[in-house]
């Protein structure tokens, strides 16, 4: 792997308590994860990332926080999680954290103090305003759950800031102390091992809140000041941001005018997401297209981080109107399916009807798309999501491992389990399993092995250039190239439901022996690329050349 890990890394995301329980409280912990690191390996798995391991009321699944410093008691203890990055490290997996401190919980000590009194020491850590601020309505970032961004306390006489909900208190970013409190939470979690953080809603983190301003200012230098700071800890830390904002601001985070890299190292790319699910609601390649070409230039060093589905919804609030319909009446036709007026909580499987099929192609696509690719976990095995469960709950039910009582994942009586496994229809754990999968070569699980080793041996998808090949194709293909110093990779997808020939002749100067390494199926020997037959809903990975010296 390249001086730029993250470049060609797989990323595997998951909350601790749902994955697997070793001590059968209910509630999955540090040890069970522990115990499936080979799992992790076996899958291809290069970083994991863990969502909120902080002490919390958990009243928002661990995002709010009440000490930064610790591992919540229900995963174990800090020796527990030093064992974990040890561990991982003997797999070769790196382990990142989520780092959320645009607020707190408003349990924490630090909020606690604050409102006490106006003389408290931590007073000014949060933003605070002595009338109702003109702007308290606006800027919900939970529209439907969230009734104002402003909200007053009777203790301490005042109106306090949050972004989130009410009891997740802001942060104030202004204050010198509460910048230097963040560094420090960071060089505590590098010093213990973590190699990067992924950074909860970094627009917020540097807005400096003006009480009756909905476009406070935003001090991007604070960036700048993260990312020298983790880098002198240690040089090798990525800072893995998520930041849905307009594209034309988004260069403004990887780095300042000059066109340095010296912010964040990665984004979530959400304007490529939603085009993605446009693209397969449609059958269509054409948004997925319009995103390659509309894609910002980065830095030297920068990445763009893709995926399909995350620990959130789907997040559809960059596409129009009519896109968004589109897309709702594909895979979230009915109301509680949707979530905030803008997504769908609801995973791949189910949304693509569970079609293999098409569930290999959404798959193949992402980790095909230029950046490095983010998986969540259970989706490797093709599990649905419980619509019972409230809100982005829905898509966070416990890991299913086997056959046994719970799926596997805990030995806990069933009314103990932090989320109910799902246990029903065709995506209920008897179903849907490891273990069921692991011993079938034909199982979706195998399936994600495969592909996963071979964009290992591909390396200039995740650290080359990606551009579409722009010749004439038939309707649905999307075909695209990376290029790197290893070489050069040549990827044909099929959206569209028709067997089609492709004609890419025009690359053949370029070939040498060019051989199919991951299809949908044998398609025998390429030739001179003037007749590339693919399946409806199929692909192929083609090894166009390789780099001199690779």
């Amino acid at each position: 792997m390249g001086d730029r890990w993250y470049s060609e890394a797989v990323v595997y995301c998951l909350d601790i308590d749902t994955y697997a329980d070793s001590d059968g409280d209910g509630v999955g912990d540090i040890r069970g994860l522990i115990g499936r690191l080979d799992y992790l390996a076996r899958l291809g798995v290069t970083c994991l990332w863990l969502h909120p391991i902080h002490p919390s009321p958990n009243r928002d699944d661990g995002y709010d926080v009440t000490d930064f410093y610790n591992v919540d008691p229900r995963f174990g203890t800090l020796g527990d999680f030093a064992e974990l990055l040890h561990q991982a490290q003997n797999r070769g997996i790196r382990v990142i954290i989520d780092l959320v401190v645009n607020h707190t919980s408003d349990e924490h000590p630090w909020f606690q103090s604050a409102r006490s009194s106006p003389d408290s020491p931590y007073r000014d850590w949060f933003v605070w305003s002595d009338t109702e601020p003109d702007d308290r309505h606006q800027g919900m970032v939970f529209p439907g759950e969230q009734k104002e961004t402003w909200s007053y306390d009777r203790t301490a006489k005042a109106w306090f800031y949050h972004r989130f909900y009410k009891f997740q208190p802001d942060l104030n970013f202004a204050n010198p102390q509460v910048r230097a409190e963040v560094k420090k939470i960071m060089s505590f979690w590098l010093q213990l091992g973590v190699s990067g953080f992924r950074m909860d809603a970094v627009p917020f983190i540097i807005e400096l809140t003006e009480p009756g301003n909905p476009d406070s200012p935003k001090d991007f230098e604070f960036l700048t000041e993260m990312r020298q700071h983790v880098q002198w800890r240690r040089g090798d830390a990525v800072l893995l941001a998520e930041a849905n904002v307009e594209p034309d601001q988004l260069p403004t985070f990887f780095g300042d005018a000059s066109g340095s890299g010296n912010r964040i190292h990665m984004l979530f790319d959400f304007m490529l997401n939603g085009r993605l699910m446009l693209a397969l609601a449609r059958q269509d390649p054409e948004s997925l297209i319009e995103a390659l070409r509309d894609t910002p230039k980065l830095p030297v060093g920068g990445q763009w981080a893709t995926f399909l589905r995350n620990h959130d919804e789907i997040d559809l609030s960059r596409l129009t109107t009519e896109q968004r319909n589109q897309v709702y009446a594909e895979f979230g036709p009915d109301e509680n399916m949707r979530i905030y007026d803008r997504g769908i909580r609801r995973r791949l499987a189910p949304m693509l009807g569970n079609d293999r099929r098409r569930i290999e192609l959404a798959y193949a696509l992402q980790f095909s798309l230029r950046g490095t690719p983010v998986l969540r976990y259970g989706e490797e095995i093709g599990m649905g999501e419980d619509l019972s469960l409230p809100g982005r709950e829905a898509i966070r039910t416990p890991m299913q491992w086997s056959y046994k009582p719970n799926a596997g994942f805990s030995t806990a009586e069933e009314e103990k389990l932090v989320r109910p496994v799902i246990d029903k229809g065709e995506f209920g754990y008897e179903n849907v399993n490891v273990t069921a999968q692991r011993g079938d070569p034909k199982s979706l699980l195998a399936w994600f092995e495969r592909m996963i080793r071979t964009l290992r041996e591909a390396p200039e998808i995740g650290s080359g250039s990606t551009t579409h090949i722009d010749v004439a194709v038939p309707a649905g293909v999307l075909a695209h190239r990376a290029d790197g110093p290893t070489g050069t990779m040549v990827f044909v997808h099929n959206l569209g439901t028709d067997d089609v020939e492709v004609d890419l002749s025009s690359l053949e100067p370029e070939a040498d022996l060019p051989i199919d390494v991951l299809t949908d199926r044998g398609y025998g020997e390429l030739g001179k690329l003037g007749a590339v037959k693919v399946s409806g809903h199929g692909y192929r990975w083609i090894r166009l050349c390789r780099g001199r010296g690779f």
